[in-house]
């Protein structure tokens, strides 16, 4: 019996030892796998011989429901690629991540990094903030350089730049469609309006019911919305996503509301340049949508923690934050590291942190969990919006009505 025993831990022994030193990395950034698998792990690995690691990615569209069913079944791998806010928050009250506060590599992060991967209150962090994203304005510069025009800095200079270029009728003013809506909301009005709302401020009266849509400060950016309609191309309510990449990439367009997700799209194939989204009237504090997008935690249920909590402070490395940020343009290291930004539009881009205050979307926070969804609501009505189909005051009292219906301090 002794022996059977001993054979039982021996088998144990070594079934652990067998995990020791490999980690499987869920994600959902397919398009990453080659800087994962070429430059990312090779980085880490001759810092920590013996380790190896494997990234392993899900379709975007897939990855929310395979993850919560592996992490469930208990095969996921050991770290995990989190998306911001509600999913994860529920992966972690579910006992699937491990709460980080105080491991190595938090502390380069600032408590606003750490925002959408926290418990309400803010006590509890499940992941490593790694990148987030920047909205503004991409400018077409052979078209500036010809029609004289400089990237603007009040509404009233970028109205009157959009009017000039409209008067030219060679090119399309503002390159933006409204048939998928998603660009409405999640790239032109949180880009536009956290100069009107004072960014955090503003969101977070919202959530403690201080503030409410209909609130003149929210009401004025879809104004300032609804008055950009008129500078869209012809046909704009059919216009894609793709189409206006394409539309802009072709030089047939000035300028293109942008997420700095697409610069890499846009390299090579015209000349650009990049400003943040006007103030109202010059002398205005401006403020940028600095959009958290990507956190990374570790399973709960990995063979392997030691390795993974030393992947996790790598993550946290100066060293991981410039080749994140250099090799995946446009994703920007949420770390407080100094980082060189060798991408030119990209550097203008996070060069946008030192003079403007950092937000991030108005609804992303707590606002998204009831029905009606506030995040498809917003989608139709900025659309419709641009569309003509709403009114600026119509939109808020819609969002408004909907957000009081299940929110206690909106009540």
């Amino acid at each position: 019996m002794a022996g059977a025993a001993c054979a039982a831990t021996l088998a144990m022994a070594l079934a652990g030892h067998a995990q020791a030193g490999n980690l499987t990395i869920e994600s959902w950034r397919v398009d990453d796998l080659q800087l994962w698998q070429d430059v990312l792990i090779p980085a880490f690995q001759k810092k920590n011989p013996g380790i190896t690691v494997k990234f392993s990615p899900t379709a975007p569209t897939e990855y929310d429901s395979s993850l919560a069913a592996r992490l469930a079944g208990g095969t996921a791998g050991d770290l995990v690629a989190c998306r911001p806010f509600d999913v994860s928050l529920s992966l972690y009250n579910k006992g699937h991540l491990e709460k980080l506060d105080g491991k190595p590599g938090m502390e380069f992060f600032a408590p606003a990094a750490k925002t959408a991967w926290q418990t309400d209150d803010g006590k509890d962090t499940f992941c490593m903030p790694i990148a987030s994203v920047i909205h503004g304005f991409f400018y077409n510069t052979k078209i500036f350089k010809e029609l004289n025009l400089e990237p603007p800095k009040t509404e009233a200079e970028f109205f009157k730049l959009l009017d000039t270029v409209k008067a030219s009728g060679k090119y399309t003013p503002l390159v933006m469609g409204t048939s998928e809506q998603w660009e409405s909301h999640q790239v032109l009005f949180t880009g536009i309006g956290p100069n009107y709302w004072k960014g955090e401020e503003g969101r977070k009266a919202l959530i403690s019911g201080k503030a409410k849509f209909t609130d003149p400060q929210f009401v004025a950016a879809w104004e300032y919305e609804a008055k950009l309609a008129q500078y869209l191309p012809k046909g704009a309510s059919a216009q894609t996503y793709s189409d206006s990449q394409n539309m802009f990439a072709l030089g047939k367009g000035a300028v293109y509301p942008a997420g700095s997700w697409d610069i890499a799209y846009f390299n090579g194939k015209l000349d650009m340049g990049a400003f943040p989204p006007p103030v109202p009237k010059a002398g205005d504090a401006c403020y940028i949508s600095d959009h958290n997008d990507i956190g990374m935690g570790v399973n709960k249920k990995s063979k392997n923690k030691e390795d993974a909590y030393k992947f996790l402070a790598w993550l946290g490395s100066q060293e991981f934050a410039d080749l994140y940020t250099n090799k995946v343009t446009g994703f920007f290291s949420l770390s407080n590291h100094l980082i060189s930004v060798k991408d030119p539009i990209a550097k203008q881009m996070i060069g946008w942190r030192k003079g403007c205050a950092s937000t991030i979307r108005v609804n992303s926070q707590i606002l998204n969990r009831g029905t009606p969804s506030m995040e498809n609501e917003m989608w139709n009505v900025n659309a419709q919006v641009l569309n003509g189909k709403l009114t600026p005051k119509d939109a808020a009292a819609k969002i408004q009505a909907g957000f009081a219906k299940w929110y206690k301090p909106q009540q």
